[in-house]
């Protein structure tokens, strides 16, 4: 295998595909990325048995080829490399790496061990990738990080036609997020639980990209697979592809619908930049499991954190209050994380009653009801340890 590249496009690719290799392979092959040179073109793939990334990028290819080499490595050399165009070409077991006066001679994993990638799904629909990005932002910061409990792991799919909403919890918080696309059936319905870490990674590293192919696969047995694409193969005249497969996870999510009143008795609007920055300064002396109060009457919202001989702070805030005074405490962490995800000028938070979950929403102006698009509900503190539905 022998080919040349330009050096930001070698090292964009191998970064793209080299992220998602596991901390802790099972086989010394799955630490590996493996390029494989045609006829114009070259791909850097990565595979785990769980997620496969794979980019595909135009090259000067003069020996077609394949070759295995140490992923993580191969990403540090790359990004450390000068502005100039990039060789590599294998020779036995070692592969060269020429760049400028810099030469790298790597130790290559043996090819014929590694594993085939799994197939793209057929096509479910498409999307604008920066308002995929910022949609799975919002969301992914209610997944839950034990892996004890993997439902609670992922990021919930519905597609109803041309509608796609995402939902995650972590039983003290859920985050739901609706919005429009391009399915590649009308009438198409169909559910999905992606590992949310993983969703959130792709589309992150996606943004720059014009639009995103969405494939679902058939579920099976509990089993099945989710892919993202975006780009035009070198094939057809463009630039390269990107893609990203990963196996879906299993369970019954939460009965998440019934958790939103079908109306709210108080409502409280703040401003988001100034809510957020007075929530940051304010919770800095709350402990670990210490709550931040949020005390809203006419006019006003008054943020406490800390209590008695230790640490404590408060501030206060314009408020627009519709209904009676009310005083709520949340997590401090993840009434920042609600807060971090409103993209207009307002933020609402919404009650039925004290005690019962609050859902946060945003709201362009005060002459404006808030939108119901994006919903972000927390449970009060004293209300942990409860499971919504």
């Amino acid at each position: 295998m022998r080919f040349q590249v330009e050096r930001d496009v070698f090292s964009e690719a191998v970064a793209w595909t080299a992220r998602s290799l596991p901390g802790r392979p099972a086989a010394p092959v799955l630490a590996g990325l493996l390029l494989e040179a045609v006829d114009g073109a070259v791909t850097i793939s990565g595979f785990d048995y769980e997620v496969s990334s794979r980019a595909e990028i135009a090259a000067d290819v003069t020996e077609p080829g394949r070759g295995l080499v140490h992923g993580k490595l191969l990403a540090d050399i790359a990004k450390s490399l000068p502005n100039r165009t990039v060789e590599l070409s294998t020779e036995g077991s070692k592969l060269m790496l020429v760049c400028g006066s810099s030469r790298f001679n790597l130790q290559t994993l043996p090819v014929q061990d590694y594993p085939a990638l799994p197939d793209l799904p057929a096509a479910t629909g498409e999307i604008a990738a920066a308002g995929l990005a910022t949609a799975v932002a919002q969301v992914a910061t209610a997944a839950g990080r034990d892996d004890t409990i993997p439902m609670l792991t992922g990021m919930r799919v519905e597609i109803e036609g041309g509608t796609l909403t995402l939902v995650a919890t972590d039983r003290f918080r859920l985050s739901y997020r609706e919005l429009p696309w391009k399915p590649e059936h009308p009438d198409m319905s169909a559910t999905a639980l992606i590992p949310a870490k993983v969703f959130a990674d792709t589309a992150r590293a996606l943004t720059g990209r014009d639009q995103v192919t969405v494939a679902l696969s058939t579920l099976t047995d509990g089993e099945g697979l989710v892919g993202f694409e975006s780009g035009e193969s070198v094939a057809a005249g463009g630039k390269g592809t990107r893609r990203m497969t990963s196996r879906l996870l299993s369970g019954e999510f939460v009965k998440y619908r019934a958790l939103f009143p079908d109306e709210y008795t108080i409502a409280a609007t703040v401003e988001t930049a100034p809510f957020l920055e007075a929530a940051k300064r304010v919770s800095l002396v709350a402990e670990r499991t210490s709550p931040i109060k949020l005390a809203f009457t006419q006019g006003e919202v008054v943020l406490e954190a800390g209590a008695g001989d230790e640490a404590n702070s408060s501030e206060s805030l314009e408020a627009v209050l519709e209904g009676d005074d009310i005083t709520v405490s949340f997590n401090p962490t993840y009434l920042l994380d609600g807060l971090r995800a409103i993209d207009t000028r307002y933020a609402q938070l919404s009650f039925t009653v004290p005690g019962k979950p609050a859902v946060l929403m945003a709201r362009e102006s005060l002459e404006e009801p808030a939108q119901d698009d994006f919903r972000y509900l927390m449970l009060p503190l004293k209300g942990q340890g409860q499971t919504p539905g």
